[in-house]
Parts: structure tokens; C-alpha cells; sequence
């Protein structure tokens, strides 16, 4: 269990993917550049199993805009995206409608 102070430091936003790209030698890692509304940010993320890269570009997505960044697959990845796992196939957390980028999410 955590308290809501631990949670409120979690800063989950509106992100927009505007590249995506395999990395080569990974058959599950997907390399994105994604807008957060003041800046854009590389994530890498466990996804190519159920998305191809160009299936992703200008989709909406959450998020987690401050987390330490963490090198994977030599890449630095600089956020984490919300995704759940629905029967085995990765799906991604995105707003119910087209709203504005890097809003936070309350």
C-alpha cells in the first residue's frame, strides 16, 4: 500500500506518438519518440508483439512523465507508457476522445 501523497507524486500525462521504430535484435521492443506537450521524449517500451510501428503514429497515450530515466537495449528510455495486459495482448491506456497533448491526467 501506498499513501495518496506517495501516488500524487506521479506525474501521468497526455502523450502523442509522433515515431516508432523497431529495434533491431529485440523481437518485443519498440523504440518511440513521443510529444508530452512541452517536450517530446523517447520510451522504449515491450510492445511490438501487438503493434507495429506504424499502426502507433498520432496515437494518444498516458504517460508516466517523471520517471527516472532507465537504459534499455542501450537506449535511453525516458518515460513508460500505461498499458494492460488483456488475455496475453498488450493493450495501451489512451483518453476515451482526441484531447489536448500533455494535459495531466487527474
Amino acid at each position: 500500500m501506498i499513501s495518496i501523497t506517495e501516488f500524487s507524486k506521479i506525474e501521468l500525462v497526455i502523450g502523442r506518438i509522433i515515431s516508432a521504430e523497431k529495434i533491431p535484435g529485440y523481437d518485443k521492443l519498440l523504440k518511440l519518440a513521443v510529444d508530452i506537450g512541452d517536450k517530446t521524449i523517447q520510451i522504449v517500451s515491450g510492445i511490438a508483439k501487438d503493434y507495429k510501428p506504424e499502426e502507433l503514429i498520432e496515437k494518444q497515450i498516458v504517460v508516466v512523465k517523471n520517471l527516472e530515466p532507465k537504459t534499455i537495449a542501450n537506449i535511453e528510455s525516458q518515460g513508460m507508457l500505461l498499458a494492460a495486459n488483456n488475455k496475453g495482448r498488450i493493450v495501451l491506456i489512451a483518453p476515451e476522445t482526441k484531447t489536448k497533448t500533455g494535459i495531466r491526467v487527474i
